[in-house]
């Protein structure tokens, strides 16, 4: 679980300050205003660390298969404000509870461009709370210093030393470390699986099909796109494996909670094809045939129950095409995944419904505000602009921004005065 990130110089950000996140975090604001650049910085690091070379500092993207994001180059990543910026920087806080168990890991890296116009790591930061710090500088022709904690003479200097995917060091380096080696390999396995376990569902969405092709192939992942959820699900149906067990029910007892079906149901048609079908008021009806928001929430349903226990998901706009009720009920939906399966949830919403509902059950007790971190970002003449919103124990947000749904009690008096105005102008025919 990531519980505190940090951007700076990056994108739409001159700096964000520290962002504590926690299992549930909503991205709320305007359109434009800076609110992805945030899960893209994540996501930067989730396909570094994917990437076959090692060697690399920081993959852009380019391969459209294996990449999330094309980042372009140095200067598209860096803020707008190029005058002034010569690097970015990342910074992430995180827990591990897997094999390399990390209580409170921290990463820092900040990211210039070489001679050459790649990008390289010029700071490189590593540390488990206040024990030991593993740094690597860069300097002059590329050659890396390497210290631990506050050392003033370092371990050792050379291009070989060169950081590894962003969150590692080299062999080399490690043997430098002597002792300590062993704690720092554990660092960045340690982030390299949580960022490895990211999962990211984008906001479009693949369209249902009528029946789909499945040879029994175990689904890596939803994808982007939610393509493969429906994969997942054939797989959860017509497998007794335990990593696909209860996820067809599990989605089944959502869309009943959302109110848009009682069950959904897979069969098989031929050898290799088999169908969706949907349950509601006594009709079943293909996937295909009932209405969008119904395909177009499943890959976020599924996900939340096929994603590996301890993982992060990323949601963009899940609500979309999902009537108001339905909205809400996705707020219910990542609070109780994230206490039952230790899931993490990052959600870039504009609903107001999945807002409202998630004030509710703070409200009533079912999370509290450490359980739900919410910010509103909006831009500036000066960047991004990013507020946590203080929200209570009785889920009461005691920092509203200006128009923040809308203006609604603007419009309620703007529909007041054109009745009144309506009323005397019939009065006086």
């Amino acid at each position: 679980m990531f519980t505190r990130l940090h951007l700076t110089n990056f994108k739409a950000w001159r700096d964000t300050g520290d962002i504590s996140l926690g299992p549930v975090t909503m991205l709320l604001g305007t359109n434009s205003s800076g609110k992805s650049s945030l899960i893209q910085s994540l996501l930067l690091l989730k396909q570094t660390v994917m990437s076959p070379d090692r060697t690399i500092h920081l993959n852009l993207g380019g391969d459209d298969v294996h990449d999330y994001f094309n980042f372009g180059d140095f200067i598209d990543v860096l803020t707008q404000d190029h005058a002034s910026a010569r690097e970015f920087k990342i910074s992430l806080s995180f827990e591990s509870a897997g094999p390399s168990r990390v209580p409170n890991g921290r990463f820092e890296a900040s990211y210039g461009q070489s001679s050459t116009g790649g990008i390289v790591i010029r700071e490189l930061l590593l540390s488990m709370g206040d024990q030991k710090k593993f740094r690597a500088f860069r300097r002059e022709k590329g050659a890396y210093s390497l210290f631990i904690d506050d050392e003033a003479q370092p371990r050792g200097k050379g291009r070989y030393l060169a950081p590894e995917r962003s969150i590692a060091f080299p062999a080399e380096a490690i043997a430098l470390f002597e002792r300590d080696g062993p704690r720092a390999e554990d660092l960045s396995l340690a982030l390299r699986n949580e960022l490895g376990n990211i999962v990211y569902l984008g906001p479009l969405r693949r369209k249902p099909e009528r029946d789909y092709v499945w040879n029994k192939s175990a689904p890596g992942e939803v994808g982007s796109d939610g393509h493969r959820a429906i994969d997942v699900l054939l797989a959860s149906s017509q497998t007794r494996s335990n990593e696909y067990s209860g996820i067809v029910e599990g989605v089944s007892k959502w869309l009943t909670r959302m109110g848009v079906a009682q069950k959904l149901e897979v069969r098989q048609i031929s050898r290799t094809r088999y169908e969706v079908m949907i349950h509601r008021d006594g009709i079943i009806a293909n996937l295909r045939d009932v209405g969008i928001g119904v395909s177009q929430v499943l890959p976020v349903l599924t996900v939340a129950y096929f994603a590996s226990m301890g993982s992060t998901v990323i949601l963009e706009e899940p609500e979309i095409h999902l009537h108001p009720l339905a909205q809400g009920v996705l707020a219910e939906m990542f609070v109780e995944i994230s206490k039952e399966r230790r899931v993490q949830f990052i959600i870039e919403t504009h609903s107001e419904h999945l807002f409202r509902r998630m004030q509710t059950l703070i409200a009533q007790g079912k999370a509290s505000p450490c359980d739900c971190s919410m910010f509103f970002v909006e831009p500036g003449t000066k960047g991004a602009h990013l507020r946590r919103l203080e929200v209570d124990e009785f889920g009461t947000v005691r920092n509203w921004p200006e128009h923040f749904f809308g203006d609604s009690v603007g419009e309620a008096r703007a529909q007041a005065q054109a009745r009144a105005r309506r009323q005397k102008e019939a009065a006086g025919d």
